[in-house]
């Protein structure tokens, strides 16, 4: 018999009733030492003081109205983050994939209105852009695509890193370019800032669209707002999402006032998206991640983190090959199934997040404490040794 939730994942044995910061209690009152984050969203932790109030202020006013109306607490997110960002407008959504929606059509709408069939857009190996039928057809996957067919048509998926494939594939017929800074659930593979900066004077060149997902390297993750930022570029079209509601469900696509052009009135919308609730949340967030001694902080533990995870890989070399990523943005690329150690893990109340390419993802929030660092690799140091 089918289980009441329909059944998508594989789920640990685990369910939490409360957390403090970077550990999540379960319900037989163990603690657990979480980096996973929520893959990524609670960048500052749970049930973070700040961010219960801004909730609980909004919570006592007006949850929901449509965006038939003006939302003030949606103008003050978006403020925010044109404000900190090369945007020049934003579309707030609930979620990573309803950006990702929104973005291609953002792309489409850019080229029908200037005349030019122009609709293949590029994307990589390795992508994760989502999973409805629009994403999951982006990153041309066939783990994610298979059963799924036919899907939307005009995207090429090309081979991570080769940059032969790459400009062989741009031309004046290439809508966008459609990439993740650095891969989350592709193996937490960061693209190089030379790499990004010859992809933004690839599409210049061609004159293609660049846009940029930023939904989990986003929000303070890499120690910048985002990532991108560490190449001197900007991109056209950029989608964010997890980190930027700090755990309660939110999403934006940022982009050009060029870009977003043909993005008038009737040509989307969405009925939760940038409700007050969401947006209140959001815009705490921004307050707080956006400060730069907030990011120098984030700096200043990653190194910390870097250094010991190090010293881990060096200790147990039949377990882990290497360290890489950048920020709290961190995996381990194992010799063991990743799997394995996030199991390992549980039985040392740590949790951690697999992915792609044999790693294993670090993402704890962005406030972990220096002794927290030292204790989740104590941890991590226990969960190899069980497995050698």
């Amino acid at each position: 018999m089918i289980s009441h939730v329909l059944p998508t994942y594989n789920r640990a044995p685990i369910a939490f009733d409360r957390g403090e910061g970077s550990w999540a209690i379960a319900t037989d009152g163990s603690r657990y030492l979480d980096l996973g984050s929520g893959i990524a969203v609670n960048v500052l932790g749970h049930a973070n003081p700040d961010l219960v109030a801004a909730l609980t202020a909004q919570a006592g006013r007006i949850w929901h109205v449509s965006n038939l109306y003006q939302i003030p607490q949606q103008e003050r997110l978006a403020d925010l983050l044109v404000e900190h960002t090369f945007a020049d407008t934003v579309f707030v959504t609930n979620s990573g994939t309803e950006a990702a929606e929104l973005a291609i059509k953002m792309v489409r709408k850019y080229w029908h209105d200037r005349g030019e069939d122009r609709t293949e857009i590029l994307t990589f190996e390795g992508a994760f852009h989502g999973r409805s039928t629009g994403a999951i057809a982006a990153a041309g996957s066939e783990k994610m695509t298979k059963g799924f067919g036919p899907l939307m048509p005009g995207f090429r998926t090309l081979p991570w890193g080769d940059h032969d494939a790459l400009n062989a594939a741009v031309s004046d017929r290439t809508a966008a370019v459609m990439i993740e800074p650095v891969q989350g659930e592709g193996g937490i593979r960061p693209l190089p800032d030379t790499c990004l900066r010859g992809l933004r004077e690839l599409c210049d060149r061609h004159g293609a669209l660049l846009v940029l997902d930023e939904v989990q390297c986003g929000m303070g993750r890499t120690g910048r707002l985002f990532a991108h930022e560490y190449a001197g570029i900007a991109p056209d079209i950029m989608m964010v999402a997890k980190g930027i509601g700090g755990g309660f469900p939110l999403g934006a696509v940022l982009a050009t006032e060029q870009a977003a052009a043909g993005m008038v009135a009737g040509t989307h919308g969405s009925t939760y998206g940038g409700n007050p609730l969401a947006c209140a949340v959001g815009a705490r967030v921004m307050e707080i991640v956006a400060d730069d001694a907030f990011l120098a902080d984030v700096n200043r533990k990653a190194a910390l983190f870097r250094q010991k995870l190090e010293g881990l890989v060096a200790a147990h070399p039949d377990i882990f090959e290497g360290v890489r990523g950048q920020g709290l943005m961190l995996g381990l690329k194992c010799k063991v199934a990743p799997t394995d150690v996030v199991k390992a893990g549980y039985a040392q109340h740590l949790l951690t997040v697999p992915a792609a390419d044999n790693a294993l993802r670090l993402l704890p929030p962005l406030n972990i404490t220096d002794e927290e660092i030292a204790e989740a690799v104590a941890r991590l140091d226990r969960a190899a040794a069980s497995l050698a």
